[in-house]
Order: C-alpha cells, then sequence, then structure tokens
C-alpha cells in the first residue's frame, strides 16, 4: 500500500498567533510540506481544486509544477481535476508538462468535484454535470493515446487531426477517477479499467465495500485485469504522538471548515464528541497515533478487499505549520514502513 498526502491549500490562521497567512506564506509553506513528504519518504502528494475564497488551489498545476523543482522522488498529482469544468486539451498539456518537470512523476485524479463553483464560473450548465464529465473523461483518455486525434462531441469544437503537444515523460500518463458514493460512478471507472479514488468523509470504511466490489466486478466483465483495478481511498488523517494530542490539534480547525462547508450544505455543526467517534476505531478518519494510524490502515486496507494508496487529507485551517510538517515526517518515516511491514506479514 502507498501512503499519500492531499491538501486543499486553504487558507490557514496560526493558532499560537491568531494572524491569518498570507496567501503569498502559506503557498510557499505548502511547498516545504511536498519537499517535506519527498524526504520523509511519502509516496504521492496531491492538490486539490476549488474557486472560492478560502482556498488557494485553484490553479493546482502551477502548485505541482512548484514542488516538482524542489522534489526528487514523489508522485505529483491532482486531488481532483474538475474534469467537468475544463478543457481536457488543456489539462492534458498542463500534466504531460507537468511530467516532463518532474522526469515522469505527474498524475491526474479526475473527477466531477463535490464543490460546483466551476460551472457558473466558466459558463456551464449544472445540469449538465455527468454528460460533461462523460464526454470529458473520454477526450482525456483519447487524447493519452493519440497525439494526433479526429474527435467529436457536445461540448467542444471537435478535433479533425490537430496534434495535442507536449507528449508526457511517461509512457502512459496515469488517469485515476475520483469518486464519492454514486454506484454508476464506480461501476463507469471499472468499466474503462481506470484506477478509483474513493473520497471517504465519514462512516465506517465498510459501508463503501460493496460499491467497490461493484467497480472490480464491472472491470473485469470489461475484461480488465484484476491488477489493473487499483482501489484508493482518500480520508481525513493526521498523526501525532498519542491520540489525544492528534485529535486536540486537529479538531479546531476541523470544526471552522466543517462548520463554514457545511452552512452552505445543510449540514448539523461539528461536534467534538462525533470528531473523536471518527477517529476511534469503527469511524473514517486516519487520525491519532502513530500505532492507532497503522491499525487503521490495514483495517481499511482489509475491509475494503485490498487497498493500493491510501491519502491523508491533512488540510487544517488553525494548526502551525511546524507542527504540520512533524506530522508529515511521522506519516512517512514511522506510519509507512510500519503500515508495509503488517501487510507483508498478513500476505504470507
Amino acid at each position: 500500500m502507498e501512503i499519500g498526502i492531499d491538501s486543499f491549500a486553504a487558507v490557514v490562521t496560526d493558532p499560537d498567533t491568531g494572524t491569518t497567512l498570507s496567501g503569498a506564506d502559506r503557498l510557499n509553506h505548502l511547498i516545504e510540506e511536498i519537499e517535506t513528504a519527498d524526504r520523509a519518504g511519502v509516496d504521492s502528494f496531491g492538490i486539490g481544486e476549488h474557486h472560492r475564497k478560502e482556498y488557494l488551489d485553484s490553479a493546482p498545476t502551477l502548485i505541482l509544477a512548484a514542488a516538482a523543482s524542489r522534489t526528487n522522488r514523489i508522485r505529483l498529482t491532482s486531488a481532483v481535476t474538475v474534469l467537468s469544468a475544463d478543457d481536457p486539451v488543456r489539462v492534458f498539456q498542463q500534466f504531460a508538462t507537468l511530467d516532463l518537470l518532474s522526469r515522469g512523476r505527474a498524475e491526474i485524479v479526475a473527477g466531477r468535484g463535490s464543490s460546483i463553483e466551476a460551472y457558473p464560473l466558466f459558463g456551464l450548465d449544472l445540469n449538465q454535470y455527468d454528460p460533461l464529465f462523460r464526454e470529458k473523461l473520454d477526450l482525456l483518455l483519447k487524447l493519452r493515446d493519440n497525439t494526433h486525434l479526429h474527435w467529436q462531441g457536445q461540448f467542444r469544437a471537435p478535433l479533425t487531426g490537430h496534434g495535442v503537444y507536449p507528449r508526457p515523460h511517461q509512457t502512459q500518463l496515469p488517469i485515476w477517477v475520483g469518486v464519492g458514493g454514486t454506484p454508476a460512478s464506480f461501476v463507469r471507472a471499472g468499466t474503462l479499467g481506470l484506477p478509483l479514488m474513493v473520497a471517504i468523509i465519514g462512516g465506517d470504511f465498510r459501508r463503501f465495500r460493496p460499491l467497490i466490489d461493484l467497480y472490480r466486478q464491472a472491470g473485469e466483465r470489461a475484461g480488465h485485469p484484476r491488477e489493473q483495478l487499483k482501489v484508493g481511498v482518500h480520508a481525513f488523517g493526521f498523526v501525532a504522538e498519542t491520540g489525544q494530542v492528534a485529535r486536540d490539534l486537529v479538531y479546531p480547525g476541523y470544526e471552522r471548515l466543517m462548520n463554514v462547508i457545511g452552512r452552505e450544505r445543510g449540514w448539523p455543526p461539528a461536534s467534538r464528541a462525533r470528531f473523536d467517534h471518527e477517529c476511534g476505531p469503527s469511524g473514517a478518519y486516519l487520525t491519532g497515533s502513530v500505532e492507532e494510524v497503522v491499525e487503521k490502515a490495514v483495517h481499511v486496507h482489509q475491509v475494503l478487499g485490498g487497498v493500493s494508496r491510501l491519502t491523508f487529507q491533512m488540510t487544517n485551517v488553525m494548526l502551525n505549520h511546524d507542527r504540520m510538517l512533524q506530522a508529515i515526517e511521522m506519516l512517512g518515516q514511522q506510519v509507512r514502513p510500519r503500515v508495509q511491514e503488517r501487510l507483508a506479514q498478513l500476505n504470507k
């Protein structure tokens, strides 16, 4: 199992000083986080895409490109690319360029997006939420396999043999499909034989097993080998010296962020009791001590029938920067090797 980190580049208020960081300071801190993850042995780092004032990641490939020049081995990916609201030609070109800069470390996680601000911003009809994604994913995959393409769709001008450049460093640019809980999305990813990244933000991990089984069954029916049907999981997570310290550090920023989003979506206010439950053995948060997080990671792998990549959503809007760097080091240097050791023992 690979261990990764995802960030939404949220604006951060330092809890020690009460000062909200400037955009410049926050983004440079983020690059330092990616550098630290690279040195610590973390396998991947993903940057989300949002188009609202709480976040600084409306142009994630630029952030990843900056990180590419200051890292050596870590995979650099989106989390997710809101493909429905973008032009697949430009998406492919941007990630192909990132792949060249990083010498073959770029990946795309393509999704429809859980936030909808990009649709009106770019003049798109939200009623076409799924048809936009379906068509644009088809075009993106064809661009990956063909330099010169003849293609026609509903939402974009046709391509009549145009060359799309540059081509990536990798023979085939990895494209994952990011999904929430819609069964049709799992089936689509399986039918296409694409790796799956499942966002799990609450509840028991086991409730996603039927959907993941649906993905694998669809892939096998379409003739794709089992090893091609990789499953990744994206979940809230953080590691500290004890579980209590981890929860105490994370909760203030978690509460602020979830209440801002929750007011828009009609969710109940965040509560410490509910948060602590989600951090417990049956919850969806990978937050705790090294041993607690290792146990939870192994649990996720087992109950979902095998997980290829587990990515920790570590964005926190009220966390000291040094504390974040410490957590990243612990994740890469302590959690990752212990998880891989435990899984190797289970597979004997």
